[in-house]
């Protein structure tokens, strides 16, 4: 445990900012909650918010940001990223991007993508490995090094998978170089080793990708996995779309299904019992047509689409804790990464979801499966002040978070459009 606790500190730590500020909010909205308080005063102080209330709480002589005419609540968080991935278009070979990209480059794109993110109001991203040779663990030490701007950020190492990483028939003169992005592991023992190596490199979460080939790890093998993360104190995350596999990944006990496409009722039901959260990366038609089958990660888009609302729907009627996670690796031009993890309001719509409990899946539920739910996620005395503002209501309509014009991070400004 102790190991786990300085990762974390170094992950989701930085410069502090010590400057004491009021910031004078028209509206502030906390999902976690579900409530909607008018007219409030958000103190912060050394980056953590203090008090908020009326206007008399506000301390003398603080530094005044005038947010009366906004909407302000907790900055967005996405649970499953790779901001460090661009994948190439047109059903190219999964593994074509590591072969072409350097990891110093890739390195390079997840400073920009987090910068972009953080801009547009994620204050904190969760990247699911394809991150380069532990490229991501340097992001990440950077970051916290205050050495460039950037969201809170947490990352897994190598992906964990049975033989073959997410690749299929590749030939064997072509050697396993996979292994640059996954750690081939098929018996507990190996598994265990893996989960070691990673935390040994910086990892905050443990992934693991059960159903890409013929073969899938058994209750046993995933059970070694959550037994050696969780005495480390770190969550398992599992690459799982249905059936047999995505059993034993609830039978296993892991703390996050990540995609979970073709979801039986009877699978959401035991989630729910078990408490493992669903990341759903619910991509819009529009981003699976352009990626089409991932080189044959995924199905095909008219099959996956309409699956991918579908579940999510009963996902949210059976009362299953639901995380956003985008998973957006392609590229549009002319947007950004940001903007089109944001496409991905109009899924959890069409799932039928309200809009104040959207606002919690993409905020405080992303927290508790990150497992920071005691220190980001809410407008709250106590919590990291990670904020963002809008001149718009978003839970009359979700779009306004496009329009976010302020953002605050560990109490630092980092955007404030007119000012």
């Amino acid at each position: 445990m102790k190991t786990f606790v300085m990762l974390a500190a170094l992950a989701v730590g930085g410069v502090a900012h010590a400057e004491t500020v009021v910031i004078h909010a028209g509206t502030v909205i906390d999902p976690a909650k579900g409530a909607v308080s008018r007219d409030q005063y958000i103190v912060v102080e050394g980056g953590v918010i203090k008090s908020v209330g009326p206007r008399s709480t506000a301390p003398a002589g603080a530094r005044l940001i005038d947010l009366s005419s906004e909407w302000v609540m907790p900055g967005l968080m996405d649970a499953h990223t790779h901001l460090s991935l661009t994948e190439l278009v047109g059903d190219a070979p999964f593994e074509s991007f590591y072969i072409k990209e350097s990891s110093t480059y890739r390195a390079m794109r997840a400073m920009h993508n987090g910068e972009v993110v953080l801009h547009q109001g994620f204050t904190t991203v969760r990247d699911l490995g394809n991150g380069a040779d532990y490229a991501m663990m340097d992001v990440q030490r950077g970051l916290a090094n205050g050495w460039f701007k950037g969201p809170t950020f947490l990352t897994t190492g190598k992906i964990i998978t049975p033989f073959g990483g997410q690749s299929h028939n590749i030939p064997s003169e072509q050697g396993a170089f996979w292994k640059y992005e996954y750690l081939d592991a098929d018996s507990p023992a190996e598994i265990r080793k893996a989960v070691r190596m990673n935390i040994y490199y910086g990892a905050n979460v443990i992934k693991l990708a059960l159903d890409n080939n013929p073969y899938h790890y058994s209750v046993e093998e995933i059970r070694a996995a959550v037994d050696e993360a969780h005495h480390a104190g770190i969550p398992v995350a599992v690459h799982v779309y249905g059936g047999e596999a995505l059993d034993n990944a609830i039978e296993a006990g892991v703390d996050s299904i990540e995609h979970g496409f073709f979801l039986t009722d009877a699978q959401l039901r035991k989630m729910k019992e078990k408490g493992i959260a669903l990341v759903g990366t619910d991509f819009p038609r529009a981003h699976l047509d352009i990626v089409g089958t991932s080189g044959g990660i995924f199905p095909e888009p008219p099959v996956l689409a309409p699956a991918i609302i579908d579940r999510l729907a009963r996902a949210y009627k059976i009362g299953v804790k639901i995380a956003f996670g985008s998973d957006t690796v392609i590229e549009m031009e002319g947007r950004t990464r940001a903007d089109l993890m944001l496409d991905y309001l109009a899924t959890w719509r069409a799932a039928g979801i309200p809009a104040m409990d959207i606002l919690k899946g993409w905020t405080s539920d992303v927290a508790g499966v990150l497992r920071i739910e005691k220190t980001r996620g809410r407008v709250a005395e106590g919590f990291k002040a990670d904020l963002v503002a809008m001149p718009a209501d978003p839970i009359t309509d979700l779009d306004n978070l496009r329009k976010i014009d302020f953002v605050m991070k560990d109490g630092a400004v980092v955007r404030h459009d007119g000012h």
